[in-house]
């Protein structure tokens, strides 16, 4: 149990994986031992023809030697390519299939670290070398040095001396590889790292390509991303190079065990303490036997290598999920905020001692400069995060005792950043609820206004719209986003700057709209357009992570600080003429 155990912390590998490898050692342990039979089958060839041993079964008996060999070669072979490449495939998926579940249950402070082109290179690339480590790697490395053993052990019963002079160069061997490891970690470290710079650079210049068209960049930028494509190459053949050393040198001192055998062989011959066949057997099993183990080291090397992918995998394996009761006990859905303190990373504090309550029924808007904590409040208020200090409740539960996925249910959420697939509009305001009908995405639709721009479309809601919505405009794009909100119609509703793409006319309509569907629900708000919020139930203003006044509009207007002062910046700044 605790070898299973092992591998699976190893090398990332679910319970029936590692047992599934255990099994291909075992398939390549016997496949290895099998291709040993012919040396035997041919020493007793030799044995015969040199005592003059032929009798009338002599052919008979080798032809059906050669025939057993073949099958149990083909047997052997047969089981050792389903226990390491089929099994191999099926747990690949199982792995890449339990990161995506593991990461859909961390919370957002865990992608706070991570970037996309990391964790893509992880699920992806990382798991195709540990499928390549798994199918060929490691069964066959495990599998000579246990045959090897097997080998090594009988050879002391023909002639010990022989066999110290075939053998001592395996142990040198693979002592000079494993020295490698301290080397190979720190070359594959630089080389991952210089990796992971070249893939945040392709993938930054197509998400910026337009930017950089805008502003003749391309060819400085361009520039700069070839130097790190130089760098991965250079990257990788030293790392090569940091491998080869050790790899070539072990493989130049395993070809010494042939040179060891035919001396002491000869010396032995010469003095006559071994005979012509056992000498003739010997100089037949080293050229079989360090044949799979050259190949072993390489293996070995390469699984040190890989020592960095299993680590990077199962980083993602160990980080801790948010969990909780899946049962919801709220009464009602007030959200309360209570001495709420808060600090990416445990690093710098966002919040700190924040309270306020955000009724059911009515509309609270979080204003407040840039950098004051509005994004961070609603993360923290549908459970993004875990608060460092404090409480937040809905309807008097704590949500940091509540499963996230099954929190989510009380929320619909428009983020300022809008988020879309490669589908149709249809399916795409359907993520807000699955199970809804072609009629109830269409009526959410409507809501939002999408009707005016979808029934310009040749496809109408059947109109496929590119790789997050590329084909619409921000404000499009927007619409579609709260129409998912509308359509999933829960008790609590977030917008986060949702109508900041729209133009004035059609977030007028959106906020009529919005009206109809929030009786008895409870909204929070944060916007920075004043008008926008001018007509919420309660007003939050937050500056530097603490709530610095709170209370309805109109009395914020004639007595606040913040608040008062936004509004005549703004109705100044609309006074502009140019």
């Amino acid at each position: 149990m605790k070898l299973i155990e092992k591998l699976q912390h190893k090398y990332a590998l679910s319970e029936k994986g590692a047992k599934d490898m255990i099994k291909a050692f075992i398939a390549c342990t016997l496949s290895n031992i099998v291709l040993m039979m012919p040396v035997g089958l041919l020493y007793y060839l030799v044995e015969d023809l040199m005592h003059n041993n032929a009798s009338e079964n002599y052919v008979s008996f080798y032809v059906i030697g050669i025939a057993v060999c073949l099958v149990l070669i083909f047997i052997t072979t047969y089981f050792q390519y389903n226990a390491t490449f089929f099994v191999t495939y099926v747990e690949s998926g199982v792995r890449r299939i339990a990161l995506a579940e593991k990461l859909r249950k961390l919370p957002l402070s865990f992608f706070g670290k991570k970037d996309l082109s990391d964790l893509t290179s992880t699920i992806m690339e990382d798991c195709s070398t540990l499928e390549t480590a798994s199918s060929h790697w490691i069964p066959e490395l495990i599998g000579s040095i246990i045959s090897t053993f097997i080998v090594a052990v009988s050879l002391f019963f023909f002639d010990w001396r022989m066999a110290i002079a075939a053998l001592w160069v395996l142990p040198v061997s693979f002592i000079i590889v494993l020295l490698s490891s301290k080397v190979q970690h720190t070359l594959g470290t630089k080389q991952m790292n210089v990796k992971m710079a070249c893939a945040d650079g392709i993938q930054e210049c197509l998400e910026c390509v337009r930017d950089l068209k805008a502003n003749n960049a391309e060819a400085a930028y361009m520039k700069e991303l070839d130097s790190k494509i130089k760098n991965v190459e250079k990257r990788a053949i030293i790392t090569e190079l940091g491998t080869a050393v050790f790899v070539t040198s072990a493989q130049m001192i395993l070809k010494l065990g042939i040179v060891t055998v035919a001396l002491a062989g000869g010396i032995f011959l010469i003095d006559g303490s071994l005979d012509i066949l056992t000498f003739f057997m010997f100089l037949l099993l080293v050229s079989r036997l360090y044949d799979p183990m050259q190949m072993s080291l390489q293996n070995l090397a390469a699984i040190i290598a890989a020592d960095i992918q299993c680590e990077r995998m199962n980083e993602i394996f160990r980080s801790e999920i948010q969990t909780g009761e899946e049962r919801l006990t709220n009464k009602g859905h007030d959200i309360t905020f209570n001495h709420v303190g808060f600090a990416y990373d445990n690093k710098e504090t966002v919040l700190k001692d924040v309270s306020f309550t955000a009724k059911q029924g009515e509309v609270t808007a979080l204003i407040g400069p840039s950098g004051g904590g509005k994004t961070t409040v609603s993360r923290l208020a549908a459970r993004f995060f875990d608060i460092s200090k404090g409480e937040i409740t809905v309807g008097g539960m704590d949500i940091s005792k509540i499963d996230p996925e099954n929190l989510m249910s009380l929320y619909s959420i428009v983020f300022q950043d809008v988020t879309l697939f490669n589908n149709t509009i249809m399916e795409n305001i359907r993520t807000g609820r699955k199970s809804a009908t072609d009629k109830e995405v269409i009526h959410a639709a409507k809501l939002a206004h999408c009707d005016e721009f979808v029934e310009k479309l040749p496809k109408g809601w059947n109109t496929m719209i590119g790789e997050n919505g590329s084909e619409l405009s921000g404000g499009e794009r927007q619409r579609i986003s709260i129409a998912r909100a509308f359509l999933k119609d829960s008790p609590i509703i977030l917008l986060d700057e949702a109508t900041a793409s729209l133009d004035v006319e059609n977030e007028t309509m959106i906020q009529e709209s919005l009206s109809k569907i929030i009786k008895n629900k409870t909204v929070l708000i944060i916007a920075h357009r004043m008008r926008t919020v001018a007509g919420a139930d309660k007003i939050v203003v937050l500056k530097d992570g603490s709530v610095a006044e709170q209370g309805k509009p109109n009395k914020l207007a004639k007595e606040g600080k913040i608040y008062k002062h936004m509004v005549e910046m703004q109705l100044e700044a609309a006074s502009w003429q140019f």
